[in-house]
């Protein structure tokens, strides 16, 4: 061995440290690159995480408490009439109890101005706590984004004769109709709003393309019909995490309970249930 070799094979054993670790070794630019990106990776699917799940778990009991609320305000707010006093006989009286109830015709109430709040649904199949905020417009940013179920202007209001329609995220943001598809026939969806309370019940499901906007009319997919029954369409985007279908939900017009009477049975009895 040469006297420069073992000059240089010293000088390398010197290099060491005293504690018998190896020196530290050069960072290079390529490494620090590298801990970047998978920094980024794992800041990246941390909020993806956030979006798809744990959000939608936060903002989706945000919805349901302002619901709720808006729900307990209108409660607070109505002031019950005194009944005036009934002169009816009593043979009379025991006749009309045993009667059925007659229908009640429901209230309409003028279409929101903008995106204001103006009622609030509840659908048993979706839980006990299910109360989500409906509000004007069908934009992301001033309806949807909100965790909002939105009205599509110009459709009908709930109880009027024709389309009631409405959307709402199915992912993101509160995912308000992110159970659309479990809903069976005959379940009730019902629209709380300061006047009392309309049911609809469920009776079918759709999957149409975003540009089939003929599920909007007043008789659903029927062009040039006139309407004689009340409708609730539901809309959400399909399938999920994706904008390719859109999923509709169609429901008939039951009943309408104003304020007076409180509840109406189609909440009382799901609770009970």
């Amino acid at each position: 061995m040469s006297h420069a070799t073992s000059d240089h094979t010293a000088r390398r054993r010197s290099a060491r440290r005293a504690d018998g670790s190896p020196p530290r070794r050069r960072v290079s630019v390529v490494g620090v690159f590298g801990e970047l990106l998978i920094t980024a990776g794992v800041l990246v699917f941390l909020y993806v995480g956030w979006q798809l799940w744990l959000g939608d778990v936060i903002y989706g009991a945000q919805a349901n408490a302002e619901g709720a609320e808006l729900s307990e305000t209108w409660a607070e707010q109505y002031e019950p009439t005194e009944p005036a006093p009934s002169a009816t006989p009593d043979d009379t009286a025991e006749a009309e109890a045993e009667a059925e109830p007659a229908a009640v015709e429901p209230v309409v109430l003028p279409e929101p101005q903008g995106t204001e709040d103006f009622a609030v649904m509840r659908v048993p199949r979706f839980g006990d706590d299910y109360a989500v905020t409906m509000a004007g417009g069908v934009t992301r940013a001033g309806t949807l984004d909100r965790a909002r179920i939105g009205h599509y202007p110009g459709s009908k209001m709930p109880g009027e004769v024709g389309n009631f329609a409405v959307a709402a995220h199915r992912t993101t943001y509160g995912a308000p109709f992110n159970r659309i598809a479990e809903l069976r026939v005959g379940d009730a969806i019902v629209v709380e709003t300061e006047a009392g309370w309309y049911t609809y019940r469920f009776r079918t499901l759709e999957y149409v393309t975003p540009d089939e906007v003929e599920v909007l009319l007043p008789v659903p997919q029927e062009m040039d019909a006139p309407a004689g029954t009340r409708y609730l369409t539901m809309t959400s985007c399909s399938p999920l995490y994706s904008l390719a279908e859109r999923i509709v939900a169609y429901s008939v017009f039951e009943s309408f309970t104003p304020r007076s009477d409180g509840p109406p049975s189609s909440l009382i009895d799901a609770a009970g249930a």
